[in-house]
């Protein structure tokens, strides 16, 4: 049986700093939308868009923090609803990192533009990976809002994907590189790049880490998926 809360007025607050929190990642999710749109494309206009989002994203995350540190001094919640704070605050905090990582690829995107290198270059080869890490966040908001377990562990094992997408296109950097050294600086750039994206995966695996924490109460950071699997059934 769910734990009963203190008050109405507590469930209130609780569904409102929830909803802030699903506000914060939809911006985020269209942040990194029009990053890899401005990757697509290399599109100033667009770059310079998401950078320009940075200051909203950086102010979310300040207002959902006062407001759950408000909650948690008023009415000293315990349990699950202690659980559920926990979580909306470090996926806050993950939810304003993956949108640093938006403006990230937004400005090596201006600096690759800058450079004049960019259609010398394999940037379609990143498109892969973006979309992965862009569904992939997609996916822990909607596994949030659910608190569903089952998703964050499909989600956990997603994350994979983006990984080796990685690595492969570390190899196609390796191979310009090696044959023409005068791409190194542009290729250096690209691979910052796509690390930005690899960690927009990582940050929306934190978040279904702690949907498992919030509904089961586990810390699953570092553990095998098998062993996770066992948590969830």
């Amino acid at each position: 049986m769910p734990d009963k809360h203190l008050s109405t007025q507590f469930d209130t607050e609780l569904t409102s700093v929830s909803t802030r929190v699903m506000e914060l990642g939809g911006l985020v999710e269209s942040q990194l939308h029009q990053a890899i749109l401005a990757l697509s494309n290399f599109d100033v206009d667009i770059a310079n868009r998401v950078v320009g989002v940075e200051p909203s994203v950086n102010a979310m995350e300040v207002e959902i923090d006062r407001d759950l540190s408000s909650i948690i001094a008023r009415r000293q919640p315990t349990a699950r609803d202690l659980r559920l704070l926990i979580a909306i605050s470090k996926s806050t905090a993950n939810l304003e990192r993956a949108g640093d990582e938006a403006v990230k690829i937004a400005r090596m995107v201006l600096a690759i533009i800058k450079d004049g290198n960019a259609r010398a270059l394999p940037c379609a080869e990143l498109r892969v990976a973006a979309d992965l890490a862009s569904g992939l966040l997609r996916k822990a908001l909607d596994a949030f809002a659910r608190l569903d377990t089952e998703a964050a562990l499909s989600i956990l094992k997603e994350d994979d994907l983006i990984d080796k997408e990685f690595e492969g296109f570390v190899r196609i950097l390796i191979t310009y590189m090696m044959e023409d050294p005068r791409t190194i600086s542009a290729s250096l750039d690209l691979l910052f790049l796509a690390k930005a994206i690899e960690r927009v995966g990582d940050h929306a695996k934190n978040i279904a880490e702690l949907i498992i924490y919030i509904v089961k109460g586990a810390d699953v950071r570092h553990t095998p998926i098998a062993s996770i699997e066992s948590v969830i059934k």
